[in-house]
């Protein structure tokens, strides 16, 4: 059975047509919480002169594709023809890390020809399930890369050898711990929004699970809770504003775990160290996303590369 699933590596899936709007890139940016004027407006009104993309826009492309209708989020997720997997159980299908790396920035509306490109990085089993990571590349007509995303999922129970397992060929870098020794360097407070999950989905992931209450109940987490790829927008909307003015090209990575749930209406808060420089110029940055309201943490395992802006702003 391990030889099955080793199959997994390195297996692409065909290439993807996707498009977006002018009208796709504002809605995204309502569902991670952009609100009317302040220092992020570019990101909401087409006719400002700065009117921009927001860098984490990319994240919603593998569930949204190439359409402006809604899509069933079960023939997104299934996991039939992939090699060494058995048939998933969606109910038992959990997020577990995100990471994005911006190459180039992205245009606020697409046109014809953008393709997303898919390959299976790395695989692996324990005793609580298997955990499953693909490489994304968004690629425009001409073939040139603008975005490199991988994306780990977990689904929990889910049995192939029935022993440890891991293999892997690719995957992001990984974050520096937190300094011990020292307060953060900037502290971001966000208020989510009873309504953020109702935005949010309407940019493609139509999950249940994040808007009805029974499926809600069925997962154990009481009712509806907001997609984990929101609140990764949250995140580096603090980041960006906290570190580089809202200029949305200083963003140049960004990666977390998703350590616990967040309910719509749930005040998150984040808390971020610079760490070292990172490459082509930038800052390194570890942090850590808390959700006051439940008293977890939110994203763990924070990592963002950033071109720092000369002075600091003190929060959101």
């Amino acid at each position: 059975m391990a030889a099955e699933v080793s199959k997994l590596i390195g297996h692409e899936l065909p290439d993807r047509p996707v498009s977006w709007l002018k009208r796709d890139v504002i809605l995204y940016a309502l569902g991670i919480g952009v609100k009317d004027g302040g220092d992020e407006f570019s990101f909401i009104y087409e006719l400002d002169p700065l009117f921009a993309t927001f860098p984490t826009f990319p994240v919603v492309l593998v569930f949204k594709g190439d359409s402006q209708e809604v899509n069933l989020f079960a023939d997104i997720a299934k996991t039939d023809d992939l090699p060494g997997l058995p048939k998933a159980d969606l109910g038992k299908m959990v997020h577990g890390s995100q990471s994005l790396e911006i190459l180039k920035p992205l245009p606020v509306a697409s046109g014809p020809g953008w393709k997303w490109k898919t390959k299976y990085t790395g695989v692996s089993e324990n005793k609580s399930g298997v955990i499953v990571t693909a490489e994304n590349i968004l690629v425009d007509p001409q073939g040139v890369p603008y975005a490199k995303l991988y994306a780990s999922t977990f689904y929990i129970g889910m049995k192939i050898t029935g022993k440890s397992f891991a293999k892997a060929i690719a995957g992001p870098p990984q974050a520096k711990p937190i300094p011990k020794d020292r307060k953060a360097d900037w502290v971001a407070r966000q208020q989510t929004s009873p309504e953020q999950a109702l935005i949010y989905r309407l940019s493609g992931d139509y999950n249940p699970l994040h808007i009805d209450p029974q499926v809600g109940r069925l997962a154990g987490f009481g009712g509806p809770i907001l997609h984990g790829l929101a609140t990764f927008g949250f995140a580096a909307r603090a980041l960006l504003n906290a570190i580089a003015y809202n200029e949305p090209e200083k963003l140049k990575l960004i990666g977390v775990r998703f350590t616990s749930p967040v309910k719509p209406g749930d005040v998150l808060e984040t808390h971020a160290w610079e760490v070292g420089p990172g490459p082509d110029e930038t800052t390194e940055i570890a942090f850590v996303t808390k959700n006051l309201t439940s008293g977890k943490d939110a994203l763990g395992g924070g990592i963002a590369y950033i071109e720092k802006a000369p002075a600091i702003m003190a929060s959101l």
